[in-house]
């Protein structure tokens, strides 16, 4: 094997590597994200919606969607959508109707209960926000060269999907 070989496998598997460590950092984010979500809403006293269902509530906003939509908008990545729109309808914090046009689809939106929740955790971000700045955490530049870098990886996996079919 020439220098230059094993040099190139060296930094493939060091890659490779890193690659995994950011894939378990992402993974890891994900879930904490939902835990302080959860953390602030035992806080305030609301144990009637879950952290999943907030985020979804935060990302639908001021939206008018069908379930369908959720998914393809990015609103939503969990796999039990269904579940989490019935109970967000049952305890008030979403309103829905049957889409005029095409019957079978039903269309979502936020009750003034579920904007509530919105404010909530729009307030959390914004403090959590504010906090990474002043701590110096990190800067506007850094949070943009990791944002490009995510949506360079997340067009990569998008067509490695679109690819296979």
């Amino acid at each position: 094997m020439s220098i230059h070989s094993s040099m190139r496998a060296g930094h493939e598997q060091g890659f490779m590597s890193g690659y995994l460590e950011t894939l378990a950092l992402v993974e890891r984010l994900h879930r904490l994200l939902l835990d302080v979500i959860k953390d602030e809403f035992e806080r305030v006293g609301i144990l009637d919606i879950n952290a999943v269902q907030a985020l979804l509530l935060f990302n639908i906003g001021d939206n008018e969607v069908t379930a369908g939509e959720l998914k393809t908008r990015g609103y939503y990545q969990g796999s039990n959508v269904s579940y989490n729109l019935k109970k967000l309808v049952e305890t008030g914090y979403m309103h829905h109707q049957r889409c005029e046009i095409d019957r079978r689809a039903v269309r979502v939106r936020l009750t003034e209960k579920g904007r509530g929740i919105r404010g909530i955790v729009n307030e959390l971000f914004e403090r959590h926000a504010r906090g990474l700045i002043e701590r110096e955490v990190i800067g506007f530049e850094g949070l943009e060269d990791i944002t490009m870098s995510l949506r360079r990886v997340e067009r990569y996996w998008t067509d490695q999907i679109r690819y296979i079919y």
